[in-house]
């Protein structure tokens, strides 16, 4: 496949993300579909030229075209997909039944999946015969569609095709560097919303920005520790889907993971904040997973482990703050 033959894309799922993403098609010269799981909300952006559900306030490409029908996007040559990393594998399964060559799929949710504790990637190949490939960096998608400087990652196994893709998608406000290490750009995308939990319970609770930096500081450590187990490459960790990533969505309240967790140390309870929300707060699926991977491997991960007790089991926040405070001295890099 060369660049100059990919004409037609489809963003698969209306959120924010995906909004911003198929706006971002458009700019970079693709016949653009983006399909919608609701056929109310297809119709609503379609109408309005504009997603006020997700991303209000942006007007969007008039010839963006808007769906509710997978069969009408059989056709496309490149697929992104910017549905929640737990609803992978039924999208996937019902969009592999329209398809009946093999096409790239992006996929853009930084999770993996509950019960079976895969890769987003595995899941795609398990359940269709598309080419899967990993869009992973800093970003939030009110910049993004605003035309705000941005660079991201996108990773897949085929090195040509990957660049070529990324020459395509790329403009001159958004900017994509590209990477062959898959793993790690997944594991960085997943892992970085459970630590942004906890760097936001930090803040809610008002404990400085000297704790917040080195929360920061040890919560990258963790991830690095289960990134060199599982195989990924240490430059990916310190590059835009790593380092770049974590630091972006442990600062700010535009990040979903940060902003549930400053909502925890103030004292809100998770289901009130859950139901308040839209849009998915990625760390709360992916806390227990991740937990669950670090100890197949003997890998311990105190932040993250904290995460998914108060998530999970309903632990006390204070508790929890309490236990990372006071756990033994050691060498800071054991």
């Amino acid at each position: 496949m060369t660049a100059g033959k990919i004409s037609t894309a489809c963003v698969i799922g209306a959120g924010a993300w995906g909004t911003a993403l198929a706006t971002m098609c458009v700019r970079a010269g693709l016949h653009t579909t983006l399909w919608c799981r609701s056929t109310e909300l297809a119709g609503a952006i379609a109408g309005d030229t504009e997603n006020r559900k997700y991303l209000p306030g942006h007007r969007l490409p008039e010839d963006l075209q808007v769906t509710s029908s997978l069969s009408e996007i059989a056709d496309s040559d490149l697929l992104i997909l910017a549905t929640p990393a737990q609803a992978t594998r039924e999208i996937v399964t019902k969009l592999s039944k329209h398809m009946n060559r093999q096409v790239p799929l992006i996929i853009t949710a930084k999770g993996l999946e509950r019960d079976s504790n895969k890769f987003l990637t595995d899941v795609v190949r398990e359940t269709s015969n598309l080419q899967p490939l990993v869009l992973s960096g800093p970003s939030f998608a009110a910049d993004v569609v605003a035309g705000l400087p941005t660079a991201i990652t996108l990773a897949g196994e085929d090195a040509q095709q990957t660049s070529e893709i990324a020459h395509t998608l790329s403009t001159r406000s958004f900017r994509i560097y590209v990477s062959q290490d898959m793993k790690g750009v997944q594991i960085g995308g997943a892992v970085k919303n459970v630590l942004a939990i906890a760097v936001g319970i930090c803040a809610g609770k008002g404990l400085g920005a000297s704790a917040q930096a080195a929360l920061l500081a040890r919560s990258f450590a963790e991830l690095r520790r289960l990134a060199a187990v599982l195989g990924a490459h240490s430059e990916t960790l310190f590059g835009l889907s790593g380092l770049g990533d974590l630091a972006l969505t442990c600062s700010s309240t535009q990040s979903r993971n940060f902003s549930l967790g400053v909502e925890l140390g103030k004292g809100i309870d998770l289901e009130t904040i859950l139901v308040s929300r839209t849009a998915v707060s990625e760390g709360v699926h992916t806390a227990g997973v991740v937990c669950a991977i670090a100890a197949a491997h003997s890998i311990e991960m105190p932040v993250c482990e904290a995460v998914a007790r108060i998530v999970s089991d309903g632990a006390n926040v204070d508790d929890e703050i309490t236990q990372l405070m006071t756990r033994p001295l050691r060498a800071e890099h054991d």
